[in-house]
């Protein structure tokens, strides 16, 4: 793993604080007593803490559990199977789907698909394009009870059933969980091929060099040894034994938590190398679902179209990804831009995609870090609960009278139905919603576009020009996330952080929907993923408006088209 120190940073002004974050990191031996696994680092009780620090011993761990993973992997591969589909979300979907796109598949071995939107559309897209008979489905969850997860394998299963009876279902899914789980149970009970038991002391979203990034890493022929090699690297060079100043992972934490807490630098932007790009999902869950809680947090800014330096607020830290050989010219000239306008600017050189493994136990290191610089817990989630309550609500109340519980509109013109509160005077129309609700940013905010829609290249480079206007005009960072996926990531921070969010939530009807049987095996279904996909739009709506927070609902009908409804947006976004 190549030093970070070695890539650069320009802290600027910022220089001496951080210095005096790094002496007090020291002074309280936060690194040592991390790796004793004493949870008052972080909290007076152990609950959450003590028994979560687990992705410590991963490298190590996951090395010595290699045999039986490769011995499926070659298994699988000499069988012929073309594609490995992960049903999961979050922790349990996110290194997978990074190690898929930046490293591939080797020759011989099969492609890794990742499925965690509950868009009909989106399921049914992938059960249309499988053969299924050569097909492995990873059922992935650390709870063992994840909705959406459960809901796929239902799914799936009757479908390999149909295909290839009922007798030799179970030999083309593997479980991926905890000890005693839901799941583990389910495994057994269906014959699920291989059942995989992950360390249970390890939360989702640090996972990645456990079980629950190494299986699918391994089924796609990756070198997983080389991987957790890179992790083990980093795991030396993090580790007690360092002083803060020269380990990697224990200064970035402090550079990360020391400008957002008091300097105003909460805005963590990830600039990646094309084949890097994947890494910045995966980065926003850690650490946004692990600061963002408890009235504070760090946004973590991923995937935003690079703009010219004075697109950018003053309350950004710059955090850049690069991987040799991809050097960038145009965003050497945005680096040196930023630099010079006083952002401060971390750069961080990979030589190769396998050093994402070192990178990934770097960023743990980092963010357990910040969060201790922040004085919150890194590695609960108080927050996330309460869209997945409001979400049942809305399923119960659909069960009981067969509709879902719709808010009246504010508005609906040319196929785009508003929903939002406006103050007293603004108009009730598409472009007076957006400039009466726009109007309440502040110094500070950011912009969160909820896209409840069937995830595409069309759909996101639509997406991604309305984010573009929006950061431009305002001046505020920008997020974009497809529902229910970022539920599982960001959504933790938009409900703990400070208030600071602008949360514009996008729908759309349903060209077609998909029934999720009520038991796998079984025809019967009481709930389609159209209906749970809304019930999960509505329940987040109103689990932030419970919080206090600034929310606006577009939704698209399918007359008018998803990208042309999110053009029109941008369009009256431009001249608001």
């Amino acid at each position: 793993m190549t030093s970070l120190r070695d890539g650069g940073a320009h802290l600027g002004e910022y220089g001496p604080a951080v210095e005096g974050a790094l002496a007090e990191l020291g002074d309280e031996r936060v690194v040592e007593r991390m790796w004793e696994g004493d949870h008052t680092v972080w909290g007076p009780e152990p609950e959450e803490i003590a028994n979560r620090l687990g992705w410590l011993r991963s490298p190590q761990d996951t090395q010595e559990a290699l045999p039986e993973i490769r011995a499926l992997a070659e298994a699988v591969r000499d069988e012929g199977v073309e594609r490995v589909l992960l049903l999961g979300m979050g922790g349990s979907s996110l290194a997978p789907e990074t190690f898929a796109l930046s490293l591939g598949s080797a020759q011989g071995y099969p492609d890794l698909a990742v499925l965690d939107s509950t868009a009909p559309e989106a399921v049914l897209g992938r059960a249309e394009g499988l053969d299924l008979s050569r097909t492995l489905f990873v059922v992935s969850t650390k709870s063992g009870g994840t909705v959406e997860t459960l809901s796929f394998f239902r799914y799936f299963y009757n479908l390999v059933v149909e295909a290839v009876g009922a007798e030799r279902a179970g030999s083309r899914f593997v479980a991926i969980t905890d000890p005693g789980s839901g799941l583990a149970d389910t495994a057994e009970e269906y014959g699920f091929r291989a059942t995989f038991l992950n360390e249970p002391s390890i939360g989702g979203r640090y996972s990645a060099l456990s079980l629950f990034g190494i299986v699918p890493a391994a089924l796609i022929g990756a070198d997983v040894s080389k991987l957790l090699g890179r992790a083990r690297a980093a795991a030396s060079e993090c580790g007690p034994g360092s002083g803060p100043e020269q380990n990697p992972g224990a200064w970035l934490g402090a550079v990360m938590g020391e400008l957002a807490r008091n300097h105003g630098r909460d805005k963590l932007t990830l600039l990646t190398s094309p084949s890097l790009a994947p890494f910045g999902p995966w980065a926003e869950q850690l650490v946004a679902e692990s600061t963002g809680k408890d009235g504070t947090g760090i946004l973590p800014v991923a995937g935003e179209p690079e703009g010219p330096p004075e697109a950018y607020g003053d309350d950004r830290l710059f955090v850049v990804m690069r991987l040799e050989g991809e050097e960038d010219a145009g965003q050497d000239e945005l680096l040196e831009g930023l630099r010079g306008l006083g952002h401060p600017v971390v750069e961080i050189w990979l030589e190769d995609a396998h050093d994402l493994g070192g990178e990934m136990f770097r960023w743990e290191v980092a963010t357990a870090i910040a969060g201790w610089r922040l004085g919150i817990n890194p590695f609960d989630q108080p927050n996330v609960e309460s869209a997945k309550a409001q979400a049942r609500k809305m399923v119960a109340e659909y069960r009981e009278k067969g509709v879902l519980p719709e808010p009246e509109p504010t508005a609906e013109e040319d196929g785009i139905v508003v929903y939002y509160t406006p103050a007293e005077g603004e108009a009730a129309s598409v472009k007076g919603a957006l400039e009466g609700f726009f109007a309440r940013a502040r110094p500070g905010d950011y912009a969160s576009l909820q896209a409840y829609l069937p995830p595409s290249e069309e759909t996101t480079q639509a997406l991604q020009r309305l984010r573009v206007r929006l950061r431009d005009r305002l001046r505020v960072a920008t997020t974009l996330g497809y529902g229910p996926r970022f539920l599982h990531s960001t959504g933790q921070l938009h409900k703990g952080d400070a208030g600071r969010g602008l949360f514009v939530q996008i729908t759309a009807d349903h060209g077609r929907d998909a029934p999720i049987p009520d038991e796998a095996g079984a025809p019967g279904s009481s709930l389609s993923f159209g209906v749970l996909l809304d019930a999960q739009a509505l329940g987040d709506r109103q689990a932030l408006l419970e919080a206090g927070r600034r929310v606006i609902r577009f939704h698209l009908s399918s007359g008018g088209g998803t990208k042309e409804g999110i053009g029109r947006l941008a369009e009256e976004e431009a001249v608001s």
